[in-house]
């Protein structure tokens, strides 16, 4: 039997390691010897689509690396070969396990009806103010088969998914407060003005001043200010607009936790305490703001 080579393991694993020309038929024709009693090439060809003569020169591949042999008349892997075909097929299993994870496979979902549904009838799936939503309709770029009735504002559960429901980012408007001074009367209207009219799906702050003065200047909206970060970078994931205030010395700490290579893209707002409008300037996450008022 030839000497069996140090490294009989690939050096990738998973999909990457099978790119490499004739990895796939290696793998299937150890799998073959293994699992069944073999002893004519042509028996390992046919289940495998391939010609005798290219089953033959897998073979020789495999041999000169010893990974399989001809013994007592019959195709056999070696201890080194039954290594490499179970390290690749694990390597395989866990990358795919990966990738399908990743890709969010869904074939049912529920959504809030925005109109009346029957059961069976052709529905179309679109985010609306960071929630799922379904309508009757077939032109959309996500439908779907409504399983059972519901009324508008009730879950209904569809089936028969096909498409991608398009997301688009929403944005992050960002006052940074000054700690000093933070009791002026002034800043509460600094801050009305500052975000103006927009329509936000989330108002948030970060620190006990910031969220004391944001829920004077919006008396009849919810402030989010726990897990602040994480609930702006899933709103607006979602989809929505969202306003905040941080306190100057919260900002660094803030801003650490939106680092990553899909971060979030923020825009710090000025606040003058004249109340007048500024202008919004565009920052990533990773740039603090040089003003803070």
């Amino acid at each position: 039997m030839p000497p069996v080579r140090a490294s009989a393991a690939p050096s990738a694993t998973g999909l990457g390691a099978l790119r490499r020309i004739g990895a796939v038929s290696d793998l299937l024709f150890l799998y073959e010897c293994t699992t069944r009693d073999v002893g004519q090439l042509r028996a390992i060809a046919a289940p495998l689509g391939l010609t005798v003569q290219a089953a033959s020169h897998t073979f020789r591949g495999l041999a000169r690396r010893g990974l399989v042999e001809l013994r007592d008349g019959r195709y056999r892997p070696t201890v080194a070969g039954v290594a490499w075909m179970h390290a690749t097929l694990g390597g395989l299993e866990r990358d795919l396990a990966d990738r399908l994870e990743r890709l969010h496979i869904v074939r049912t979902t529920r959504a809030i009806a925005r109109a009346r549904i029957e059961p069976g009838a052709p529905v179309v799936l679109r985010f609306e103010e960071g929630s799922l939503t379904a309508r009757p309709g077939t032109s959309g770029p996500s439908r779907g088969t409504a399983r059972s009735a519901a009324r508008p504002g009730e879950l209904v559960e569809v089936a028969e998914l096909e498409g991608i429901v398009p997301i688009q980012r929403g944005s992050v408007r960002l006052a940074v407060l000054p700690a000093e001074g933070s009791t002026d009367p002034s800043l509460e209207r600094a801050i009305a003005a500052a975000f103006g009219r927009g329509t936000y799906g989330l108002l948030a702050a970060q620190g006990l001043e910031a969220a004391h003065l944001m829920r004077r200047a919006f008396p009849n909206r919810p402030i989010a200010r726990f897990g602040v970060a994480a609930a702006v970078d899933e709103a607006s994931r979602l989809g929505l607009d969202c306003a905040l205030v941080v306190v100057d010395h919260e900002l660094p700490r803030f801003l650490a936790q939106l680092e990553g290579p899909d971060r979030v893209a923020i825009d710090f707002v000025p606040l003058h305490r004249g109340g007048r409008r500024g202008r919004t300037r565009s920052r990533s996450s990773r740039e603090p703001s040089d003003r803070g008022s």
